[in-house]
């Protein structure tokens, strides 16, 4: 499968617009976002989990990492709550589930091959901090090496934002919605920007609150898995 496969362009998917699609597990659906490959795939996806559910035991060969979004997800490791981000670096492994259900916002195959640096942050008992030169903006910071940054932001309402990286900007919408290039983005919006290209941004009366990467998409290159 390919699907937003090219990441010289930009890329937008409305993901609550979209039908829940099934996974080979029972009781775990997915929106997927982007996507290159079968089951063994590089991708961004939303993917829901029912009550009681469970993935089998997998090695995350080439990493994953995952944000979580509703719910409390849980493996071996603990229980993560609604606003706890996860990097399980590439060789890592567990067994997910979910008691109560949950849902989360989840990459694969996307981390450098050396990363052997595992992460487990709940957002929810860290402030938001002003981020210096941006106006209307702070940040929880999540991640940062060389090749990318991982970060919650929030913008303030009626705001303008304008965000420049070289290396490209991938967002998704938490909470609230801004508007950009005549286009909304509301609840669950994912929007990727390639390489040199920059986000001007509008928030509404709400403001905006979204998990925001940078610098990943400066790579020529794309890691794909090695098995489909």
């Amino acid at each position: 499968m390919q699907l937003n496969a090219d990441f010289s362009l930009r890329a937008v998917v409305h993901s609550d617009s979209l039908a829940w699609a099934p996974s080979p597990m029972p009781g775990v659906e997915r929106r997927m976002l982007d996507r290159i490959g079968a089951e063994v795939a590089r991708a961004t996806s939303i993917v829901r989990y029912a009550a009681h559910s469970n993935f089998s035991a997998h090695v995350h060969d080439g990493g994953e990492e995952f944000l979580v979004l509703q719910g409390v997800f849980q493996d071996e490791h603990g229980d993560y709550p609604a606003g706890t981000y996860v990097r399980n670096p590439p060789t890592s492994q567990h067994v997910p589930r979910s008691a109560e259900g949950c849902t989360i916002f989840v990459k694969l195959w996307q981390f450098a091959p050396e990363d052997r640096t595992p992460v487990r942050i709940d957002s929810n008992k860290m402030p938001y901090l002003p981020v210096p030169d941006r106006p209307g903006v702070s940040h929880i910071p999540l991640f940062q090496d060389a090749r990318e940054e991982v970060r919650l932001e929030q913008w303030t309402p009626e705001s303008r934002i304008d965000l420049t990286v070289a290396g490209g900007i991938e967002v998704l919408v938490l909470h609230g919605a801004f508007s950009s290039g005549g286009e909304t983005f509301v609840k669950h919006s994912w929007l990727r920007l390639p390489a040199g290209e920059s986000l001007q941004a509008r928030t509404g009366p709400q403001g905006c609150r979204l998990w925001v990467k940078t610098g990943h998409l400066a790579e020529q290159t794309i890691r794909l898995p090695t098995a489909s």
